[in-house]
């Protein structure tokens, strides 16, 4: 038993029809629970949708950094109804990006106050709905997106258990993470040959501290790189770190679901 701990299933790369096979795959390759995350309020309805459709399905619901500037100020209204939906599992993906430029009209600074600012309303919404919180942090150079969104997380890590999906830094860059009773996951990115880094964290992390996900449909795992990526595929990430950490692929998918169910609180 796997979990595909973020994929975005209301992206336009995956067609309606598509879904129910998507997920027959899935559970073919032992992926049972799959978590789909919104990244505006535009998809909230589509991905809880898909959620009461399919018992496999749980959704979480935020606003992307890259769509901060496109969120109303009264959107915490709208997220606060989408997020107490019964298949809401947690609140994100949210965060800091400072890797794509401010969209036109906005400087840099201001867009990255915008973003901040959504990130700590997501904490505190997080916070008073009693779920997780999702995070996505990138840069173009260095890790300030990192440590920015850790400084915010430290104001609520008493309350709120956050994940640092998709993470490339080192065991060391985690360990303020752990620190703060956060967690990480890792994708298909661990088993590209020129992506070191990532597995190296992965193979050293103690169990219990990480997840695994797809991020589909983006960042398909070899041998799938380069093709739409899918919850199925989960298994072939599990396999790769699996192996460099020198245990089973059962074992890896043991105590990673263990660790997704008591993040997202799932049954």
């Amino acid at each position: 038993m796997i979990i595909d701990s973020h994929c975005h299933l209301a992206s336009s790369k995956f067609p309606e029809a598509d879904i129910a096979e998507l997920v027959g795959r899935a559970r073919q390759q032992d992926v049972t629970q799959i978590i789909t995350l919104a990244t505006s309020l535009d998809d909230c309805p589509r991905n809880l949708q898909l959620a009461e459709q399919h018992a496999e399905i749980y959704a979480g619901i935020g606003i992307h950094p890259c769509d901060a500037h496109e969120a109303p100020e009264d959107y915490l209204d709208a997220l606060t109804t989408y997020a107490q939906h019964p298949r809401c599992v947690a609140i994100g993906e949210t965060g800091l990006d400072h890797f794509h430029p401010a969209p036109e009209g906005w400087s840099t600074e201001d867009y990255h106050r915008r973003q901040s600012q959504l990130l700590e309303e997501h904490f505190q919404l997080a916070a008073r709905l009693d779920k997780n919180i999702v995070i996505h942090t990138r840069d173009q150079t260095g890790d300030a997106s990192l440590q920015e969104a850790l400084s915010i997380y430290r104001r609520y890590a008493d309350q709120v258990q956050a994940v640092f999906h998709c993470f490339p830094f080192s065991l060391e860059a985690a360990q303020p993470i752990f620190e703060l009773g956060g967690i990480i996951s890792f994708t298909g990115i661990t088993t590209f040959k020129n992506a070191t880094t990532p597995l190296e964290t992965a193979t050293h992390c103690p169990a219990g501290s990480f997840m695994l996900e797809t991020d589909a449909p983006y960042l398909a795992p070899v041998p799938h790189r380069g093709k739409r990526n899918e919850p199925a595929y989960t298994q072939n990430i599990a396999e790769h770190i699996a192996a460099a950490r020198g245990e089973t692929t059962e074992c890896l998918a043991a105590h990673t679901t263990k660790t997704a169910k008591s993040f997202y609180k799932l049954p």
